[in-house]
């Protein structure tokens, strides 16, 4: 087995271990919480999940055809899709992520560093702002932060950190010069992905600007 394939064989794993660790979290939620709020400007518990299974429930044609109907702007297109698909029953929509725990999907030119962080970051969108607590493991929010930190990355989410030094307080990792912010690994990578974190979960003098109720747009990844 080349470097390479080692990589992805660890990646794909933390794909499935957090597939199948957040299907538990949802499984254990009660019927009320399908309707709150997420990080997600706009979206509740049930139109997340809706999005994180997209990719299992649509065939490619399918996924083009709805493009076509958007006029080829994927956001428009997901927050669509979502908000309709994110009216099935509860238990449908996780059971959606359940049993795709080993689906190999990977975003268009993100491979499986892209597949873990879309998953990872629309789960803390969701436990974040049930206020779960839930913690995701320091490897994978490692894959993560080298995948969003990169200047592609950094630009497509289009978070303004000019002057800022970005401090995990759990892990070794920094961001950036300036002012520090400082905060647990996972807000810190919602913060770059355009999310705003609940009162408290930042320290430092920006954190005011990215404190809030939720994100800034659907469908960040």
């Amino acid at each position: 087995m080349t470097a390479a394939e080692a990589r992805n064989a660890d990646i794909t794993g933390s794909i499935t271990a957090e597939r199948r660790e957040l299907a538990g979290v949802l499984a254990g939620l009660p019927a009320e919480s399908w309707d709150s709020p997420t990080l997600c400007d706009g979206w509740r518990v049930r139109e997340v999940v809706a999005h994180i299974t997209m990719p299992f429930r649509y065939r490619p044609p399918r996924f083009v055809f709805e493009m076509i109907r958007s006029r080829g702007k994927f956001n428009r297109m997901a927050d669509r899709c979502a908000r309709r698909d994110g009216t099935a029953p509860p238990d449908q929509l996780a059971a959606a992520l359940r049993d795709n725990e080993g689906n190999p999907w990977k975003p268009p030119g993100g491979g499986y560093q892209g597949a873990l962080t879309h998953d990872v970051i629309h789960g803390l969108d969701i436990t974040v702002a049930l206020g779960l607590g839930r913690q995701v493991p320091p490897e994978r929010l490692g894959i993560i932060l080298a995948g969003i930190t990169t200047a592609k990355s950094l630009r497509f989410f289009g978070t303004d950190l000019d002057g800022i030094e970005l401090r995990a307080d759990d892990l070794d990792w920094s961001l950036g010069s300036g002012t520090p912010l400082s905060g647990s690994a996972q807000d810190l990578a919602l913060l770059v992905c355009g999310r705003k974190l609940p009162p408290g979960h930042l320290r430092g003098e920006p954190s005011a600007r990215f404190t809030g109720i939720a994100g800034r747009e659907e469908g960040n990844s």
